[in-house]
């Protein structure tokens, strides 16, 4: 008799173990990589560093938590980490040798650090967080720097705005605050200049050759989303204006024989959402060399993966890139005629990649096992997983395999899938959960998903699907301007009625429903529209776009495009912002709802959720609001580990509470 699966729990997800940063050495011969782990105890996540040779992995830091960068040589690996000595306002940087050994100090840059990119031996370029109120601090001694912090210290208690936006999801207050470049010298000691200006933001920056390629625009009291791009040699000393007009947004950058290429959007046609198209670019000059039907970057979606990395990669011959098709990504080669090639395509998620002269590495997951570390040759053959960093955690579990599901909906042919109950008997009725995703240009695909799992695990029917406004299908499908609660929340009701015609044994009062960000647009849209949901959990999510508007760090310009207006102010834009807002329908509304909002969200803020809530509580409606404090827009995918627990502990508590 078969061994009886476990169940997946909550406690879970702080066993799962998060690939990232994949990083080939110079020779192509090694590869690092950071590995996030939880740290229960202290609430926190922990990093260490990992090398693979060939197809063997294995764990080369310890006791060190500190995050790989790049590698320097063949040999040695820079990382940067955080010390209990570590002065404020610095970001500490070490040597680490593959041979063995500890991390070394190696300097220690006087400004916190974004990124940092090797030019040659000894100079790199980096990005560093500045105020252009004192853009020259980085300059400081250390008791120049102990009397400004004294005086900040005296000001803790007050925040001071007066520019737009003033905060940013993940970064807290940024007034005043700009990514500045600088030139960083470890030659002959250590000698930091920075180049650009204190209004001037940078946005992207690469490195060819002497070249330093970078993007960005002064940023007075409104950032503008548009960019100019430069050119920096570090043999001559001198920055070039490359393209200068501020017309269009400018996205990832790549030399190819010899030439600059960027990928940009006038947003002319779809507005913020409209996919960059491949440049080639020379002085004031663009020229298109491609036109992608789709994204050319995964936006597949899971919530077991952390890190970061790169999506694409360049040798100077061909451009690499992951990209996302329907439901699931693929690998595109681009030569110089700029038709793409496909080397790699399967079902799930890719995210996060690096190449060598032989090799291409990705973290990879399917439907049955969290985020790997997987290799394969340039030409997508020999495709192998050389990491088991979740087999212990998943070891026995009840993984329902996601079952496709094809409906027709508003003209549309659309697709989703179906979790199973554990110990499914198709004789007995069953509660079931419909999941909306974010974005709302995202994809779901046939991927691990931990919350997804454990509401299986916990004997629901789990359903969710990519409706109109998703990714992976080009923007047309994807632009819903002027359309949010449309075609949208009519597929999903049309969803919701295939997955019950299917599964008869799914029991029709007690389906509950939630999503995120868009998804809690949508669930504050669906509680408006309809009381056919036992329960739902709208998270992180956005109930009036006029407040929103004014509030979000993205809001003065999301806001309006989205909702088809013209601007934020004026009766026309107002009925636009308004006839979108779940919180004009809250009248309608009789479905007992849970609201999850963190306070440092500040790209769906706190409000939002407080406004729907308030609107529900007013009507006796059953209703309530959980706040996570010091979480941000990330809370489901990279909050600290005991908070994405009680997140998930209140929903399925509710969810039981209701549908049980």
């Amino acid at each position: 008799m078969a061994e009886k699966l476990k169940k997946i729990t909550i406690d879970d997800i702080t066993k799962y173990r998060f690939p990232g940063n994949l990083q080939y050495s110079p020779d192509g011969k090694l590869l690092a990589f950071n590995v996030q782990r939880s740290d229960v105890e202290n609430n926190c996540y922990r990093t260490d560093v990992w090398l693979a040779e060939g197809d063997a992995a294995k764990q080369i830091t310890y006791t060190t938590d500190a995050r790989m960068l790049f590698f320097d040589d063949e040999r040695t690996l820079i990382l940067a980490r955080k010390t209990a000595d570590a002065k404020p306002g610095t970001t500490e940087l070490f040597r680490l040798s593959v041979d063995g050994g500890e991390a070394q100090p190696w300097i220690t840059l006087p400004f916190p650090m974004r990124s940092l990119k090797k030019v040659k031996d000894g100079l790199y370029a980096a990005v560093g967080a500045i105020d252009r109120r004192d853009p020259n601090a980085y300059k400081d001694n250390a008791e120049t720097r102990a009397k400004k912090l004294a005086e900040l210290e005296k000001e803790k208690d007050y925040t001071v705005v007066d520019e737009v936006p003033y905060w940013f999801n993940g970064a807290g207050f940024t007034n005043k605050k700009r990514n500045a470049l600088f030139m960083v010298d470890a030659r002959d000691g250590l000698k930091v200049r920075r180049l650009t200006a204190p209004a001037f933001n940078v946005m992207n920056v690469l490195i060819d050759g002497d070249t330093v390629y970078y993007t960005g625009n002064t940023f007075e009291n409104r950032q503008n989303r548009k960019a100019k791009l430069y050119a920096y040699n570090t043999a001559t000393d001198k920055t070039e204006t490359v393209y200068g007009k501020a017309d269009r947004t400018f996205g990832r950058m790549f030399v190819m024989d010899g030439q600059l290429y960027a990928e940009s959007s006038d947003m002319k046609a779809y507005g913020l959402n409209q996919t960059d198209e491949i440049y080639r670019v020379s002085k004031d000059s663009l020229e298109l060399v491609y036109k992608p039907e789709i994204s050319l970057y995964s936006s597949t979606n899971g919530d077991t993966v952390h890190g970061g990395g790169d999506g694409e990669a360049c040798d100077g011959k061909v451009f690499v890139t992951l990209a996302t098709i329907n439901d699931h990504n693929v690998f595109y080669e681009f030569g110089k005629d700029f038709t793409p090639k496909t080397i790699w395509e399967k079902p799930g998620m890719a995210c996060f990649m690096a190449m060598s002269d032989e090799k291409i590495a990705m973290c990879y997951q399917e439907w049955n096992n969290v985020s790997e570390v997987y290799t394969m040759n340039r030409d997508g053959s020999d495709f192998k997983r050389i990491t088991r960093l979740n087999d212990k955690a998943l070891e026995g579990k009840y993984i329902a395999e996601p079952q496709p599901i094809d409906y027709q909906s508003e003209g549309y042919d659309l697709n989703g899938w179906v979790l199973l109950p554990k110990d499914y008997d198709p004789k007995k009725k069953y509660p079931a959960v419909l999941d909306i995703h974010g974005g709302p240009r995202a994809v779901y695909c046939d991927t691990f998903f931990h919350e997804m799992q454990l509401w299986a695990s916990e004997g629901y029917f789990v359903f969710f699907t990519n409706i109109k406004g998703s990714d992976g299908r080009g923007d047309d499908f994807a632009d819903i301007r002027d359309d949010y609660g449309g075609t949208d929340f009519r597929n999903l009701m049309d969803f919701t009625d295939a997955v019950l015609a299917k599964y008869p044994q799914i029991d029709e009062k007690r389906v509950c429903e939630t999503g995120g960000s868009y998804g809690g647009f949508m669930t504050n849209w669906i509680i408006g529209h309809t009381d056919r949901f036992c329960a739902a959990a709208s998270q992180r999510s956005i109930s009036n776009w006029k407040s929103f508007s004014l509030i979000a760090d993205i809001g003065l310009v999301f806001g309006p495009d989205q909702c088809g207006a013209e601007g934020i102010f004026g009766d026309a834009n107002d009925e636009k912002l308004w006839n979108h807002s779940p919180l004009k329908y809250a009248a309608n509304v009789k479905t007992p709802t849970l609201f999850i909002h963190s306070d440092e969200d500040y790209r769906c803020p706190l409000p939002e959720g407080m406004q729907m809530m308030q609107a529900l509580a007013y009507r006796n409606i059953e209703t309530r609001l959980v706040i996570f404090h010091g979480e941000n827009h990330e809370l489901s995918r990279s909050g600290k580990p005991l908070h994405r627990m009680r997140r998930l502990q209140e929903i399925t508590d509710w969810f039981n509470k209701h549908a049980k």
